[in-house]
């Protein structure tokens, strides 16, 4: 990457013009040890994109990408695939697509995901393209500032048209891939507000403010309105036979420039189809 020296500070030592950069120390002292910091006059010359060994075996499918640039990709995630490898050897997963799109596009970059939706959720996922982007994104999840908003259809009539649930989830201590509702698990916050009213459902928005496993589902079962078709949590499968839970926007600011932008996953088929199902009975 090659920037231009605004006039102020030509002739500045490195230290006055490193501070000037969005670079973590750790990176910073790493660039300058490796000689990835070059002045060559007006310019300065980072080398924030070096070639990679793709950490993952490449599994080809199709890809839905809702964004690209040199430090950024997300993916919308379809239904029954997970982010990444649950155990040892497994293939298939959204991490091995994603290397394989890597080499297709001649790509040298590591698979770096920064957050992870469940296996049967939908929606944007995303990933940073070198060290420096996957710094910036790990921080900004750390301070609350990438948002997820989620539609789900959950099963019910919900008396309030908005509200938050704020109750500790952790392990069920009788079911190891169940969560709980539990008074010594972690924080959990969840905003919701209702989009639209259907037969015996609820269509409604929901925002994070904390990214627990299984924490809509877990929160939502708790006021006694699973997600339709969540078996796990106490939800039917009469109209969708999958948890009817889709990330539908994705907002973040660019780890460079610092520019807020957003993607936004169209509705899968079997949620939209849930939903008509519903408004013609």
């Amino acid at each position: 990457m090659e920037i231009r020296l605004p006039d102020q500070l030509l002739g500045a030592p490195m230290g006055k013009i490193t501070k000037q950069l969005p670079l973590a120390p750790k990176l910073l002292s790493k660039l300058m040890h490796n000689r990835g910091l070059l002045l060559q006059g007006p310019n300065l010359r980072l080398h924030l994109f070096p070639r990679e060994q793709r950490d993952f075996p490449p599994d080809w499918m199709e890809l839905n990408i809702l964004y690209e640039d040199e430090f950024t990709l997300i993916v919308n995630k379809p239904a029954g695939i997970e982010v990444h490898p649950s155990e040892k050897g497994q293939r298939r997963t959204l991490a091995h697509a994603v290397a394989a799109y890597y080499e297709m596009t001649g790509q040298d970059v590591r698979v770096r995901h920064i957050h992870r939706i469940d296996k049967e959720t939908t929606g944007p996922v995303l990933y940073a393209k070198n060290e420096f982007a996957h710094y910036q994104y790990d921080k900004a999840m750390r301070e609350k500032k990438i948002e997820r908003l989620y539609v789900a259809l959950a099963e019910g009539m919900l008396e309030q048209n908005k509200g938050t649930i704020n109750k500790p989830i952790g392990q069920d201590r009788h079911h190891s891939t169940r969560r709980r509702v539990s008074e010594t698990g972690d924080a959990a916050v969840t905003h919701y507000e209702v989009i639209e009213r259907l037969p015996n459902h609820t269509l409604v928005h929901l925002r994070l403010e904390t990214g627990r496993t299984h924490q809509i589902r877990v929160h939502m079962a708790s006021i006694g309105h699973p997600l339709a078709g969540d078996g796990l949590y106490g939800g039917s499968r009469g109209v969708i036979s999958r948890q009817a839970l889709h990330g539908q926007k994705l907002l973040w600011s660019h780890p460079w420039t610092g520019e807020k932008q957003q993607v936004t996953a169209p509705l899968p088929d079997d949620i939209s189809q849930a939903l008509n199902r519903l408004r013609h009975r």
